[in-house]
């Protein structure tokens, strides 16, 4: 994706860690030459100096198919975002968006071995529900988390490359910054933008 200077995030680990605060993204990849996507939760993983994205799509869906050693898939994870008026700068300006977006590129590979799989499965339970001990894979019946089994695809990408653009007015003067958080604060900030924004700010000193 595009990205300006002033906007790219390098640090792996900010880039991983947003996307644990972020999972469900998007894997787009190429079928008979047209651009296919699928809107899918992942389950991030360190595993020496590489990162892991494993997830998991229906067997109907035919984006799997031959996506094993393809050569590279986008995943893309979206995050804060809000529309930042004109109005809120001391000069003659135009719209943006403030937004945060990350995309990581890597090989797949299907996971075809059944434990590999459940053990997927497992992990992505515990990672969105709340009280995981309220629901444990384990307890179903195992008739029909095979059958379950069998309507999936298990997916793990090895990420090659990272792209992180933190759009977040990094190119204004801190007056100028502060005034956008305060409008942003009026319109109640849904999306969590103003924090995304205070971090970056905080990191170059300044401080609101």
């Amino acid at each position: 994706m595009y990205i300006n200077p002033y906007n790219r995030e390098k640090d792996e680990a900010k880039l991983l860690e947003f996307v644990r605060l972020h999972p469900f993204g998007m894997l787009v990849s190429a079928r008979e030459n047209v651009p296919v996507a699928t809107h899918l939760p992942f389950l991030p993983a360190a595993e020496g100096d590489k990162t892991l994205l494993r997830t998991h799509l229906s067997r109907a869906n035919p984006q799997w198919k031959g996506l094993d050693g393809q050569t590279d898939v986008l995943v893309a994870f979206g995050g804060p975002h809000a529309y930042i008026s004109p109005r809120w700068y001391d000069h003659v300006n135009v719209p943006t968006m403030n937004y945060v977006a990350v995309h990581a590129y890597g090989k797949p590979r299907l996971i075809e071995d059944g434990q590999e799989v459940y053990a997927l499965l497992k992990s992505q339970i515990e990672q969105f529900e709340a009280e995981p001990d309220a629901y444990n894979i384990g307890t179903l019946p195992s008739t029909f988390l095979a059958g379950e089994m069998r309507g999936l695809v298990a997916l793990e990408i090895a990420v090659d490359r990272w792209e992180g653009n933190f759009k977040l007015s990094q190119n204004r003067d801190e007056k100028n910054y502060r005034n956008i958080v305060a409008e942003l604060g009026k319109t109640g900030n849904p999306t969590g933008i103003t924090e995304a924004m205070q971090r970056v700010y905080e990191a170059q000193g300044y401080k609101h």
